[in-house]
């Protein structure tokens, strides 16, 4: 059996869904509030000094703590039916099916948030790992069980669910920087759906997503 590993954001999608999700299911009056108390930590990602794995936790704390869960997990519900449709690639649905079709087992691994990719993932049968919000009697905390999945954390995450050694073959598809220690364990890679053919293309990718984020 060969194992496939997808990036969702930018990747099976075309654009950032875990900003959108956020917005979507974030009361204006929070997301006032809670842009005041978190703007130190808005500016600084803006200026490029804080990366995106130190925001998002951030970010998702504001939104989602101390929020019900059958309230967010319904909103997330109706987010994969009403918006995720809009920004799916074809492309990646297509891939998807090839796998499956191979037989290959198919993960989603992903620093976009459970309650909307779990839904997603179950829909069209793949199987996640993924920034998992915290639950605590019925509601979500805002913090993550595990961290931001995202760089060497997406390759801790594979590492402790799957044995790589029982792979024929390993697929990995992701688009930025974040993604590229995943792709680092595969054996055919693909960057932005380019497929890169050595080490040194992988290193041309990072610099140039650095260099575009400058």
């Amino acid at each position: 059996m060969n194992l496939a590993l997808f990036d969702f954001d930018g990747t099976i999608t075309h654009q950032d869904v875990y900003t959108e999700f956020l917005f979507y299911a974030t009361s204006k009056r929070r997301i006032i509030l809670g842009g005041l108390l978190t703007s130190p930590v808005i500016a600084l990602y803006k200026l490029g000094l804080l990366p995106a794995r130190y925001t998002r936790p951030v970010l998702s704390k504001m939104a989602f703590g101390g929020r019900k869960t059958t309230e967010v997990d319904a909103l997330a519900a109706r987010f994969v039916r009403d918006y995720l449709p809009s920004v799916i690639r074809p492309q990646a649905l297509e891939k998807i099916c090839w796998h499956r079709q191979q037989g290959d087992e198919i993960y989603v691994v992903s620093a976009s948030l459970s309650p909307y990719l779990a839904i997603w993932c179950q829909q069209h049968g793949l199987k996640l790992l993924c920034s998992t919000l915290e639950e605590k009697q019925g509601r979500y905390t805002g913090r993550y069980l595990y961290g931001d999945c995202s760089l060497n954390n997406k390759v801790t995450a594979i590492k402790q669910t799957l044995d790589l050694t029982t792979y024929s073959r390993i697929y990995a598809y992701g688009d930025t920087y974040e993604d590229l220690p995943m792709l680092n364990l595969a054996d055919e890679k693909y960057f932005q759906w380019r497929k890169i053919e050595s080490t040194d293309g992988l290193s041309h990718a990072r610099r140039t997503h650095e260099q575009s984020i400058e």
